[in-house]
């Protein structure tokens, strides 16, 4: 249907949104359907025909160390592919958006990827690329995607209504792994980090 999904960060107080596709010169004008800054995804729309529909891969079923290829238009040279692994998965706490749950890659991320997708072998989205660690600006081997089950599930929310409706619970948490999820006998869950004052969760 023309749908595409981006990094928020890509559309952001854009005045036109343009989109060429590969193996095309026609450059067509999109509209923004919706964005969430918290997870710094967006969708937008063409009107083009004879477009195919990328198939998800669910990212729970991820593992570290699968090989993945990242597609982009890194610093304005042209479509390209990188390819890497899955470094690791579920990282929070990095900093850069406010709802974390990357996929870390070495596959080389750098300034122009953002908003490409991170594909399987077989070509279907493991995530959308998104952000890289490096005091330089260029790849470093440390790349980050979001997974595909939160892409699909933020992009069906703003295609049904534009926006992202969130509760405010008040509460920071944090997902078991390393030692603290061993400290906790290996269960899998989350770890309240802090409370909000007056907030629900402060109240309650």
């Amino acid at each position: 249907d023309g749908y595409i999904v981006t990094n928020n960060h890509v559309v952001d107080d854009a005045d036109t949104i343009s989109v060429s596709l590969p193996g095309s010169d026609t450059e067509y004008k999109a509209k923004l359907i919706g964005k969430d800054p918290k997870t710094d995804l967006a969708v937008i729309k063409i009107e083009a025909n004879n477009l195919w529909a990328i198939t998800f891969t669910n990212s729970d079923d991820l593992m570290e160390g699968d090989v993945v290829f990242a597609l982009g238009n890194p610093f304005g040279v042209g479509f390209s592919v990188t390819s890497g692994i899955i470094s690791a998965l579920n990282k929070d706490n990095i900093g850069l958006n406010q709802y974390e749950n990357f996929i870390q890659t070495d596959a080389s991320i750098n300034p122009g990827n953002s908003g490409g997708a991170l594909v399987d072998s077989r070509g279907f989205l493991v995530g959308i690329n998104s952000a890289i660690l490096s005091r330089g600006g260029g790849n470093n081997g440390i790349g980050f995607a979001i997974p595909s089950n939160m892409v699909k599930d933020i992009a069906k929310k703003l295609i049904e209504k534009g926006r992202i409706d969130r509760g405010f619970l008040g509460v920071t948490i944090s997902a078991l792994q390393g030692d603290t999820k061993k400290a906790y006998k290996n269960q899998d869950g989350a770890l309240i980090t802090d409370i909000q004052k007056g907030s629900s969760a402060d109240e309650a």
